[in-house]
Formats: structure tokens, C-alpha cells, sequence
């Protein structure tokens, strides 16, 4: 913020507008003191009395300290209970400068209290938190003394809280009481507002964290304090013109009458507004319209434009004097969500329009990247959202469970196109509606979204996680005669309240009540829908882990998929960081105590076992490290399969369902070391589901699949325009690197934004018209090309057979070079047969390379690697291991 004034002329400007002299500075405007850093920190009985750093919390500080080991490592969840089960005092002594002292305000701010707290200053206590996801501050000028202030913010134990709310609230139940047993997790969470994940969850553990985890300062100013800008840029259809509304939160010392002037230079739009500024904390709403005559640079989705972004600047004055001086950037989009009548349906559409294009959405979902939020870098953020674009991802959905994301994801998300689905931050639970409770929600709503709602890339406001599908479909057994008060629970929080703060503060995106939901047919029906997973509505989430995930018939043929997923389990270098040669074996304690799903090691292994041999080595670790393996080969092929299945649907309407516009699989990334639905593992590394998704979701992609006996190649388009296209399909036998033949289609215009079937064709005739095959003898690839015969997307490739049923499949002695050169490192293949999910490890080297995980059907192929830290040829020549499907048989 720019400080104009000198103390002289704050002097005569306030005697020369006759404001009362008690506003008069001593100094300059305001002035700020970070109170980040070094803290003091306690247990109850003191036994424990450490430093700590702020931001942060006692875990990471008892880490950090050595009181504790890594708390991933091994059994550590389990042993560290006791850290949330006690109380802990952060306290910090900070000095009072005149400087401060003399202003007219001073306020103390916590941007992120971790989350039953008292805090005092100097022995007087200041107030209480009870709520993770808001700003608190308190006005403490008339408590600071001169010389040392002690600050103190004393903690209760969150698993002690969330149980004394509970036994409070005896009226009824709000279910879940606990989580299920094999999740290792604490009760209650659900009466407290902070992280639900971290009382665990079926992909996490359960560490309920406590203390600072965003920063806290002092601030003090003599005439205004700048909290928050934010803006929004409106397009009015009627007239085509953009308008920007801008809204500035301030806190005011005492009523004045000045001016604020915004202007995006760029536009050459400008605007003065004469305004009187009250006293105390107020929104201040301006309207900027934009210059008609200046075409403006619009904010696409990645992939189908460019992310461009103006500065506003926005000005006060008191007098001549400048005293508010604020730069933002501007990002102009419009989105929609279209819920319309579908024709041969009796259902609604459900997709998002931006700039008014239909855009399909390509992603998945996010969770939060540590357990511990003071421990997610910058680096490790930034290397996550852009492994997301590099996978031909344009969304991710910040999922109700964790936390709202810190500045920089947003900003990131922005920089890079990658839209946003935005949960607020409720799950799979239901919730009390206690006077406190839900001003606290409100209080979290409202600054949530006012500190977001400028980011591009958010494109809808979600109420919740599965809450409507949870009271629909009855999780938690409640009698048929209290029903009806749970849904009046949910429509008091998500309806009356989060959807009314969340319309009135933005009107200009959309809000869901829930996810999963119908839409407009749940709010028809009153909120929540008799069946919200009905496919011919709104998105739906489907996990099946019995059913065979190659019948693309066992999927729901739903508008938009915005969850769905398999487990698999992490490369055996990650989990090497947390483990020791005990544990390595699938059968191990440890392996069993990292699966927080039910039945999920099982249900890993009985998938895989339909289409492969299982690992079956003498050699114990060979047989751990196989395994390892097989089930990352499971989970992509069927996430693969599925979102094969939703991009080829986007424009068929069959019995009334399709017209499929996102598929969004579970989940993007890990908050720990363990099997997960994740296709990043923690730290980085990228599973074989990821590669496979940089193939899946590309703009052009060539799908193949099997309806009675018939095989059909579909061209999925994600371009803005038409493009003739054809169908190339090779047949290979298993036992041969020569290909059998070859087929073409002809040329047919696949238009922007669709999907077109453009070969078909029995595989019985196609077999018999290559000589030699047969379903157990031979395999499919295919690509697709354009009119000049050039490739369009990605090669792909399609099984008659199970592998495990596949004849003359043969070791492909895969041998391996390294080479260097001036765009960085290559790795040069050479095998002697057929070799599927060909599989490059190079432990714990950070980096990743241009393919992965791939169907080798030639006897060379050279694949680059991305090294993220100082390497060298000898170290990865050394560290590399090659693996394919008939190394583990």
C-alpha cells in the first residue's frame, strides 16, 4: 500500500477538513508487525517446552525438535495419538513500539487458528476461536504496553471438544458418531469445523492437528485499514457489455467523506466515486464499466485458449491525499452451468459452458497434500497442479473433506487454466445446526468466498460432500420417522444459510447444494432427491470394485462423472521412506495397517486376478515390489476403460442417458504413503494411471471398444473445430514384433467438441481377414490421422484377451541406455517381443518421463525424463529398472 503523507500534513489535513484531532498521526498511515516465526510452545503439564515456528503446528514442531520421529513413518499415527488428545499453549513475547502505540487502531489478526483456542494478551483475554477455516482479529491497542507484550493462544484438544459437543447435543444423534474401524480414526468430527480428514479418512490418517497454521500480525493505522479486494467481471448479454463489480472490505477509525478511483489502464476504463467511509468494518461495492470501444482478452479453460489477465488498481483519498493505494489482477470469464432438457431423455443436461463454449471437463480430485498444511511448499504445490496440465487436465475439484486452499493454488490454478470445483468444506456426515454452529459456518462462508471469488478458475461453489446422497440412500440408518428432521438440518446449513451467503455475495457463478446431486430435479424435490445418483441428472460418483472394470457396461452412462476410481498401491521407493524390510510384504502388518478401505488389499488383488497372473515369486520382496506393480496396471487400465467410456459418451443419447460432459476420477494426489485411489504419490511421483491420463484426457483421442462382438473406433475431439479424421487399426500378434495387417477407415469430419464412431467392424471378420489370428493370439492398436496422413493424438491400444489368456506372450529381454543431450536425458529401449506395461522406476530420483507404463510393440522405442534435481547418466543408469507384465509371472 503507498504512504504518501508526511506527519506534518496529516496534521493539517485533518484540521483543515474539521475532523475531531483525535485522529490525528504521528506517523505514518499504518504500519505492520509479523509476529511470524519463533514461538514458544507447551503441553498442559509442562513437561513439554519447546520452540515452535508459526505458521505451523505441534506436530511438525515436535518433529522438528526431535521429540518425535517422522510421524509417517510406520506405525507413528497410532503412537502419536496423544498429541491431540492434550492441550498445548503457543506463546510469544513481541515488543510494543511507540510507533504502533500511537495509532489510532491496532488490531491483532490471526489469518488461521488450528482450532479451539483462547488467546490473551498480556494476561487479558481476547476472545475464543472455534473454527480452523476463519480469520479472527481483535482490537488491542489499549493493551499494549511499551516495553515486552506476552501473547499467548492456549489450545483444547480437538478430539476432547468434538466429544464434548456431541454428549451436548443429547436431543439426537448426528451420525456418524466414528469412523469405521479399519480407518484407525477419531469420533465426532463432524461437531467440529476444522479439517474433517483429520480424524482420518479411507486414504488417510487420522492426525487431528492443532495450532497456527496461517500467519498472525499486528496491524495499525490511524484512518483506514485495507482487508480485502476482490472482484468480479459481469457480462451483460442484452447489450455485450462487460462490467467490473468491485467490493472493498475495510476497516474505517472514524467517518469521512473521500473518493475512490478505479481504472484498468489496459481498457482504458476509468471511474471516480465521491463516497462517505463509515466507521467500522464495511464492504464498499463499485461498479466499473468497461470501455465498449476495447476488445477484451477473455480467460480460457486449458486447452481451449489462453489465460490472459488485466491490473486493476484501485485508489482512495481523503482530500488530495492518497491513502488506499491496491493492485489486482482481473481475469474476465463467464460460466454457466446448463441444466435444459435433453432431447430423447426425460432428464436435464448437466455441463458447464464458459465464454459461452461448451467445455467438457477433464480431471480429478484433489485432497489435501500433507496432513500437516504448514509442510506443503510452494514447490510442492506448483510441481502437483502442473503434473494436473501436463495430463491434459483442465479441472480438479477441491474436495469438501480437507481444507480451502491456500492463495498460491488459486493463483496457480489461474496462471495455468485449470478450473476449479469448489466444495465447501462438509463430508459424509451430517451436521449439527446449533445457533453457534451456524454463525461460525457463516462467518467461514463469507470469508471464504470473498477472499476467492476473483479467481478465474472457480466455476461453481459446491455445498457439500455426498451429505445428499448420504440422507437419501439412508449410510447411517436412520429410522424413516426422524428423516424428515435431518432434512430440515440440511436445508437449514446448505440452503438457508451457505446458499444465501454464497448467491448474494457472487452472482456470478453457480452453487450446488451437494455432490453428488440432480441438480435442479433435487431442488424439485425438495432439496434432497429420492435417488441422486439417477444418471439422467446432475453428476453422479460410482465405485465398483467386484464388477469387471473392462465391461465399459457396468458404468453409469451419467451427464457428468465427478467421481469414480480404483486403489492401488505406491511404488515400493516411496514407501520405502516409511517402512522397514519387515513390512514388505503384501500381507505384512504394515500393509494392512496403511489400507484405511475395507477390504481394499483384497479387492486389489481379485480385480487384477480377472485379466492378469497374479505374482507369484519365491523371492519375498520380488513378490512385494510385483504386486506393487499389478495393481497400478489394474488401476489404469480401469480408469482408463471408464474414462474412456464418459468421453466417447459425450454426444450419444441412449435409453435417455449420455450426453456425458466431465469426467473428474478419484483422486488426484496422497496426503501420505499408502494404497489410495491416487494416480500422483506422495512426494510427487507420478503412478502408471497418470501417464496413462496424459493419454486419455489428450484433445484428440482414438477409443476402441467391443459392443456384440463388434468393434468400434471412436474419434473424441476437445477442439474448437471440425477436423477430418480416419481410423487406423494394426493388428499385432503376442508372439511376433512384425505387425499381421493393418486397416483403414475412411475420412469423416469430426466436429469440435463431440465424439463420432468412425471404424466398426466384427472382430471375427476383422481376424479372419488378417489370416493367422485369433482373439487369444493377437492384440489391437490404433490411432487416428488427418486428411494428410498425419498422426492426430495418441497411439492406443485394445485387448481381444486377457493377458493372462494371451498365447505366445513372450519375455522381452528389454535392455536399456541412457544418453544425454542438449534437451536433457533419453532413455533408448530395445526389446525382443511384445512387452505390455512397459514400466521405467527410477527409485528415489525425483523427475518424470514423456511416457510411461506403455504397450511396447516395437523393437525400439526412446523415451525422455524430466529430472526435477541435479542428476547425472551414471546415477540413472544405475538406478533404472525396467519392468513389464511378464517379469512378474
Amino acid at each position: 500500500m503507498a504512504q504518501v503523507v508526511t506527519p506534518l500534513s496529516w496534521g493539517l489535513l485533518w484540521l483543515f477538513l474539521g475532523v475531531p484531532s483525535a485522529l490525528s498521526s504521528a506517523g505514518e498511515q499504518r504500519l505492520e508487525l509479523s509476529l511470524n516465526g519463533k514461538w514458544r510452545l507447551s503441553n498442559s503439564n509442562r513437561s513439554l517446552l519447546l520452540p515452535a515456528e508459526v505458521p505451523g503446528c505441534v506436530h511438525s514442531a515436535l518433529q522438528q525438535q526431535r521429540y518425535i520421529e517422522d510421524p509417517y513413518f510406520r506405525f507413528n499415527d497410532l503412537l502419536y495419538r496423544w498429541i491431540a488428545l492434550d492441550n498445548w499453549t503457543y506463546t510469544t513475547t513481541f515488543t510494543g513500539s511507540p510507533q504502533i502505540r500511537v495509532k489510532h487502531k491496532v488490531l491483532l489478526i490471526f489469518d488461521g487458528v488450528d482450532t479451539i483456542a483462547s488467546i490473551s494478551l498480556n494476561g487479558i483475554i481476547l476472545g475464543k476461536t472455534d473454527n480452523m477455516f476463519r480469520r479472527y482479529d481483535f482490537s488491542v491497542r489499549d493493551l499494549l504496553n511499551d516495553g515486552d507484550n506476552v501473547l499467548e493462544v492456549s489450545f483444547f484438544s480437538p478430539i476432547l471438544y468434538a466429544s464434548k459437543r456431541w454428549k451436548a447435543h443429547s436431543s439426537y444423534t448426528v451420525p456418524p458418531e466414528c469412523p469405521p474401524d479399519v480407518q484407525k480414526g477419531e469420533c465426532h468430527v463432524n461437531f467440529i469445523r476444522k479439517e474433517q480428514s483429520s480424524f482420518s479418512w479411507d486414504w488417510g490418517p487420522s492426525f487431528p492437528t492443532v495450532g497456527l497454521w496461517k500467519g498472525v500480525r499486528l496491524e495499525a493505522f490511524d484512518i483506514l485499514q485495507f482487508i480485502q479486494l476482490s472482484s468480479l467481471p459481469l457480462y451483460n448479454h442484452s447489450c455485450s457489455q462487460w462490467r467490473l463489480q468491485a467490493e472493498l472490505l475495510v476497516d474505517v477509525v472514524q467517518t469521512f467523506d473521500g473518493k475512490v478511483e478505479l481504472s484498468i489502464p489496459e481498457l482504458d476504463s476509468k471511474q471516480t466515486f465521491q463516497m462517505r467511509f463509515l466507521q467500522g468494518r464495511l464492504n464498499y461495492n463499485f461498479t466499473l464499466n468497461i470501455n465498449q470501444s476495447r476488445e477484451v482478452k477473455l480467460w480460457w479453460p486449458s486447452g481451449h485458449g489462453d489465460q490472459p489477465f488485466y491490473l486493476l488498481t484501485v485508489r482512495g483519498f481523503l482530500g488530495r491525499f492518497l491513502i488506499l493505494s491496491k493492485e489486482s489482477k482481473v481475469f474476465f470469464r463467464t460460466v454457466e452451468l446448463v441444466q435444459e432438457p435433453v432431447v430423447g431423455s426425460p432428464g436435464l443436461s448437466f455441463y458447464f459452458r464458459v465464454n459461452g463454449r461448451k467445455v467438457f471437463l477433464k480431471g480429478s480430485n484433489w485432497i489435501p497434500a500433507h496432513s500437516f498444511q504448514d509442510q506443503v511448499t510452494p514447490a510442492s504445490l506448483r510441481n502437483l497442479l502442473r503434473a494436473t496440465a501436463d495430463a491434459n487436465m483442465n479441472v480438479l475439484r477441491v474436495w469438501g473433506g480437507g481444507v480451502y486452499e491456500q492463495d498460491l493454488f488459486y493463483d496457480i490454478c489461474d496462471e495455468l487454466g485449470i478450473m476449479v470445483w469448489q466444495d465447501f468444506m462438509f463430508a459424509c456426515a451430517m451436521y449439527p445446526t446449533e445457533d453457534d454452529f451456524i454463525q461460525t459456518v457463516r462467518e467461514e462462508v463469507a470469508q471464504q468466498v470473498q477472499r476467492l471469488k476473483s479467481h478465474p478458475s472457480i466455476i461453481i461453489w459446491s455445498g457439500n460432500n455426498e451429505n445428499e446422497a448420504a440422507l437419501a440412500t439412508n449410510w447411517f440408518s436412520i429410522p424413516a420417522s426422524l428423516k424428515l428432521m435431518y432434512i430440515k438440518d440440511y436445508v437449514t446449513l446448505y440452503v438457508n444459510n451457505i446458499r444465501q451467503i454464497v448467491q448474494e455475495e457472487d452472482p456470478s457463478r453457480p452453487f450446488l447444494v451437494s455432490s453428488p446431486t440432480n441438480g435442479a430435479e433435487s431442488e424439485q424435490e425438495g432439496w434432497v432427491a429420492e435417488n441422486p445418483y439417477d444418471p439422467r441428472y446432475g453428476d453422479v460418483h460410482f465405485y465398483s470394485y467386484v464388477l469387471d472394470c473392462w465391461d465399459w457396461k457396468t458404468f453409469p452412462r451419467t451427464r457428468f462423472a465427478s467421481e469414480y476410481g480404483f486403489q492401488s498401491w505406491p511404488s515400493f521407493s516411496t514407501l520405502q521412506s516409511v517402512s522397514v524390510q519387515e513390512d514388505w510384504s503384501y500381507s505384512s502388518d504394515f500393509t494392512s495397517h496403511r489400507q484405511h478401505h475395507e477390504d481394499g488389499n483384497q479387492q486389489m488383488l481379485q480385480q487384477a486376478a480377472l485379466h492378469f497372473i497374479l505374482p507369484n515369486s519365491t523371492d519375498p520382496l520380488k513378490r512385494f515390489t510385483d504386486s506393487l506393480y499389478i495393481t497400478q496396471v489394474m488401476q489404469a487400465e480401469c480408469v482408463k476403460t471408464q474414462t474412456e467410456f464418459y468421453r466417447r459418451s459425450q454426444s450419444e443419447v441412449i435409453e435417455g442417458k449420455g450426453h456425458t460432459m466431465g469426467a473428474l476420477y478419484w483422486q488426484l494426489n496422497d496426503i501420505w504413503q499408502a494404497p489410495s485411489w491416487s494416480s500422483i504419490e506422495f512426494g510427487g511421483k507420478w503412478k502408471m494411471l497418470h501417464y496413462f491420463a496424459k493419454n486419455f484426457f489428450a484433445p484428440i483421442l482414438p477409443v476402441a471398444f467391443e459392443d456384440d462382438d463388434t468393434l468400434f473406433v471412436y474419434a473424441v475431439s476437445d477442439l474448437n473445430r471440425g477436423l477430418k479424421l480416419r481410423a487406423v487399426v494394426t493388428v499385432h500378434s503376442w508372439s511376433d514384433l512384425d505387425s499381421v495387417c493393418t486397416l483403414t477407415s475412411n475420412l469423416l469430419l469430426v466436429s469440435g467438441g463431440s465424439a463420432v464412431a468412425i471404424f466398426k467392424q466384427s472382430v471375427a471378420a476383422l481376424l479372419a481377414g488378417c489370416g493367422r489370428c485369433t482373439r487369444l493370439t493377437c492384440l489391437l492398436t490404433f490411432h487416428l490421422q488427418n486428411e494428410d496422413g498425419i498422426q492426430q493424438g495418441p497411439n492406443n491400444h485394445h485387448f481381444l484377451c486377457s493377458p493372462k489368456d494371451a498365447q505366445g506372450l513372450q519375455r522381452p529381454n528389454i535392455t536399456a541406455k541412457v544418453q544425454e543431450n542438449d534437451s536433457g536425458f533419453t532413455v533408448t529401449l530395445h526389446s525382443a517381443a511384445v512387452a505390455p506395461f512397459v514400466w521405467l522406476d527410477l527409485g528415489n530420483i525425483p523427475g518424470r518421463f514423456s511416457s510411461n507404463g506403455f504397450l511396447m510393440v516395437t523393437r525400439n522405442a526412446t523415451i525422455s525424463f524430466e529430472a526435477w534435481c541435479p542428476t547425472s547418466v551414471a546415477e540413472l543408469s544405475r538406478s533404472l529398472t525396467v519392468t513389464t507384465l511378464m517379469d512378474v509371472y
